[in-house]
């Protein structure tokens, strides 16, 4: 009874341990040394689910961290892009603001300068022209008489006493195209539009829509400046026309001729205007700027006249010096300039009847006290003029800032009769109309002075370097 007690008993154990591992689902295992109980295992089991437990909220509290990272790398972009967006708006402003300023200040030097009143004194950075820059342009077999510049300072046109005129392109020096005098009634060329005797005036409107030409046949011939092709001819005045001028900016043109005249001229409906009478002798030259007004000289009646057209009034600035006065331009709209026989030359104000400068003996030749000057030219609303006479010099003078004295700047030595000086708009250009007689008469010749165009390039200090 007792060894069947014993075998029950050790049989009921150990099918509790195979119920028990059948259970866990583990083979049973010696309970030795290299082996765990199975109570360990389970303990080691739920040690293991503790800390997986642990693990999944370690995990938890990082994604949690990552997540508010996100969010403040969105912020902080957001208010980046807040800020570019205020930066561009600023930038936008400012340009604006420049733009605007910019506009204002155009706005400001146009109507300065239509008030005659604006003034660049840029003569102190002129540099003294160099010599070996000059270039000399032949085509005329005679004397020239006038020469004229295009706005943009791309063309040049000449005339001559041979009554041709000559279209050059200023950068190469090269002829583009002429206009041949008109061939006489006995000839058995064909019979063209154009001048039958000498061309002595040039004028070229500033949009380049039309050149004028005049001279001896006392007819306005207008011409196509890009073409060259004829378009229209004025008639009218009764004696040769000696100048030409257009009003800068419009289609107004203005001539003066030997029969003491000066004609008003409406291209836009090539019509005639006026007549204005005054003078007491030829009309030498005329001056335009801005307003519809016109400066004129007189030659022997020694008075240069200023020409208020919509008001038909004229104020009359005469010298005692002298026996004539053969040339003027308009420094502005209220001061110009005048060059007479007796080598002088004269400032004047629109506001007083004598000259506000003097300057004696301008020009002078070896031997002799003085040398008419024969033609003078202005920079417009600068302080820059050029002279010309027969003495063998082109002169450029510096106006004080008060218009009250005129100084001389550079000397250039040339050879002939100065009949005509015209400055480009820009400034860096003097072009010279050079001739061996004087351009109205033959009563002196210089057999060694060559019938050509002098082109003198004049360059500047920048404003940083005075």
């Amino acid at each position: 009874m007792a060894g069947g007690f014993f075998l029950k008993n050790k049989s009921g154990t150990a099918g509790k341990k195979r119920k028990l591992t059948k259970k866990l689902g583990k083979k049973p295992v010696k309970n030795d040394k290299n082996t765990k109980d199975i109570s360990e295992i389970e303990e080691d089991e739920d040690d293991d689910s503790e800390l997986s437990a642990g693990s999944g909220l370690e995990s938890g509290s990082d994604a949690e961290e990552e997540e508010e990272t996100v969010q403040e790398k969105k912020l902080r972009l957001a208010k980046e892009y807040i800020k570019q967006l205020e930066k561009s708006e600023e930038e936008k402003e400012n340009a604006n603001a420049i733009d605007n300023d910019a506009i204002a200040h155009r706005l400001e030097q146009d109507a300065l300068e239509d008030a005659g009143r604006l003034h660049k004194f840029v003569a102190s950075r002129l540099l003294e022209p160099d010599a070996t820059t000059f270039r000399v342009l032949k085509g005329h077999r005679l004397p020239l008489t006038a020469v004229v510049i295009s706005d943009d300072g791309k063309f040049i046109f000449s005339a001559s006493k041979c009554g041709l005129i000559i279209k050059w392109d200023l950068t190469s020096g090269s002829k583009l195209g002429s206009i041949q005098r008109k061939a006489s009634k006995n000839s058995t060329e064909e019979t063209k539009i154009g001048h039958s005797g000498q061309v002595l005036a040039l004028a070229l409107s500033t949009d380049f829509k039309y050149l004028a030409s005049a001279g001896q046949d006392r007819v306005i011939h207008i011409w196509d400046p890009d073409t060259l092709e004829h378009i229209h001819t004025f008639k009218g005045h009764r004696s040769q026309i000696t100048a030409l001028s257009f009003r800068k900016r419009e289609h107004q043109l203005f001539s003066g001729s030997h029969d003491k005249t000066v004609k008003v001229w409406n291209l836009k409906e090539m019509a005639y205007v006026e007549t204005l009478f005054g003078h007491e002798d030829a009309v030498m030259s005329t001056s335009s700027l801005l307003r519809d007004r016109l400066v004129t000289c007189g030659a022997r009646d020694r008075s240069v006249r200023l020409w208020k057209i919509p008001e038909e009034s004229q104020l009359v600035f005469q010298t005692n010096i002298g026996s004539s006065i053969e040339c003027s331009s308009m420094l502005n709209e209220e001061y110009f300039i005048s060059g007479g026989d007796d080598g002088s030359l004269s400032i004047w104000f629109v506001r007083k009847k004598r000259p506000v400068t003097l300057r004696t003996n301008a020009h002078t030749r070896e031997g002799q006290r003085e040398t008419w000057v024969t033609s003078v030219e202005a920079l417009p609303f600068t302080d820059i003029v050029a002279s010309g006479s027969n003495d063998g010099y082109i002169k450029l003078w510096k106006c004080e800032k008060s218009f009250r004295s005129l100084m001389p700047l550079y000397t250039i030595p040339v050879n002939g009769f100065v009949n005509c000086l015209r400055f480009s708009s820009s400034g860096d250009h003097l072009i010279c109309a050079m001739g061996q007689e004087h351009r109205l008469g033959r009563w002196e010749r210089i057999k060694e002075a060559k019938n050509s165009i002098l082109v003198i390039p004049l360059t500047y200090k920048d404003a940083d370097d005075t």
